[in-house]
């Protein structure tokens, strides 16, 4: 299994970016080919020392390996998911991607 993960920083306007993000990103981003599930939060806890996390969002998509995964991302839809992210992440978006090689 391949995993993305974007990382979304405080962006300028809280409401603004849930809203646009839920009614027109998401949408985008579920017509990825070989998509198999997604999932993302606004709820991102502080550390154990009470200290912001440095991010207001979080996106988790999971790919069955690392072709679909590019595969997905050089499509037309990944090419509109990529340049759609401007349009609401004003606070930038960090994206980590990698495959899963072990766990339970």
């Amino acid at each position: 299994m391949h995993k993305l993960i974007v990382l979304y920083p405080e962006p300028v306007d809280r409401d603004a970016f849930i809203k646009y993000y839920e009614e027109t990103h998401l949408p985008l981003a579920a017509k990825l080919p070989g998509l198999r599930a997604w999932r993302y939060s606004t709820g991102i806890s502080p550390d154990a020392q009470g200290q912001a996390a440095g991010y207001f969002a979080i996106f988790e998509a999971e790919f069955s390996d690392v072709e679909a995964f590019r595969t997905a991302m050089g499509s037309p839809e990944g090419q509109a998911v990529a340049a759609d992210v401007p349009n609401y992440a004003t606070g930038g978006a960090i994206t980590l991607d990698y495959e899963i090689t072990g766990g339970s």
